[in-house]
């Protein structure tokens, strides 16, 4: 199996623990999440203690990776730091960008991507920027990298809108930051991507994340509508994936089987695929 086959599989489940982990604040239990501590714990944590930075995320990563592909990646790391033009750092930058793109690790990428940006103020850095903050965030059980991605993530993606006021990727993106803790209050993202829907109905990030919105909030049917409108454009793992899972919860067992097992042909992994059928057995008895 490619690694970015094995990569999808892990933040799938990554992302299935973190949707049942954490509701988001604002939609569930409105009085409570003002109430607890630490409920927006984003907010509240503007300036870490710790400096979260490309070196603080890859010391993490680089145990999840081969001695070699780490010793690779930590020669660029030392070129980068002896590069003495912006040129040079640009084009390091970039290397390291993409070769932790190619393991699936969004969160040192995502920081050489913020460097580039600030760099050349080039749309499309801070675009991906953005996005490989919000895919951290998603994936990140490390609850003092979290304010830190959202954070970046908002930034990247105000700084993009500054650039093109109208681009739906700046919108989506900033939409899903605001969810996460960006703002004082979720809705405003919700706002955002329900603005995006508005524009263009069948903008797939949008409703993904529109989809996983609703599940967190409880609202499965409306999650399934969103999931729905994805894969019948685009249909791929993740989205399948959630919409198994919100049949589930609405006890639409014949249809959550077949999404499990439309996971299963996509996916191709002996571990995940163990996983799907132990979820259609619980379905079938």
């Amino acid at each position: 199996m490619k690694k970015k086959q094995i990569g999808v599989v892990v933040v799938v489940v990554a992302m299935m623990s973190y949707l049942i982990s954490l509701p988001v604040k604002g939609l569930i239990r409105p009085k409570e999440a003002r109430t607890k501590p630490g409920a927006n714990a984003a907010m509240e944590a503007r300036q870490p203690e710790i400096q979260i930075d490309e070196d603080y995320v890859a010391s993490a990563a680089k145990k999840l990776l081969t001695a070699q592909m780490a010793a690779e990646i930590s020669d660029k790391e030392a070129q980068l730091k002896n590069a003495s033009s912006n040129a040079d750092k640009l084009t390091i930058e970039k290397d390291l960008a993409n070769t932790w793109d190619d393991v699936n690790v969004p969160a040192p990428a995502a920081f050489y991507y913020l460097s580039m940006a600030r760099k050349d103020n080039n749309l499309e850095n801070w675009l991906k920027a953005g996005n490989h903050f919000n895919d951290a965030y998603k994936v990140t059980q490390d609850t003092v990298a979290q304010p830190a991605f959202i954070i970046n993530a908002v930034e990247s993606f105000k700084k993009a809108m500054q650039l093109a006021s109208n681009n739906l990727d700046a919108q989506t993106g900033l939409g899903i930051a605001y969810v996460n803790g960006g703002a004082p209050s979720p809705m405003a993202g919700i706002s955002l991507l329900l603005g995006v829907v508005a524009k263009e109905p069948k903008n797939l990030k949008a409703n993904l994340n529109l989809g996983l919105f609703s599940m967190k909030s409880g609202q499965f049917e409306k999650a399934v509508e969103r999931f729905k409108n994805v894969v019948e454009q685009k249909p791929e793992l993740e989205p399948y994936f959630y919409l198994a899972e919100s049949y589930k919860q609405l006890g639409m067992k014949p249809e959550a089987i077949l999404a499990y097992q439309k996971c299963k042909d996509m996916a191709g992994d002996p571990a995940f695929n163990q996983k799907m059928d132990e979820y259609i057995k619980e379905l079938k008895n």
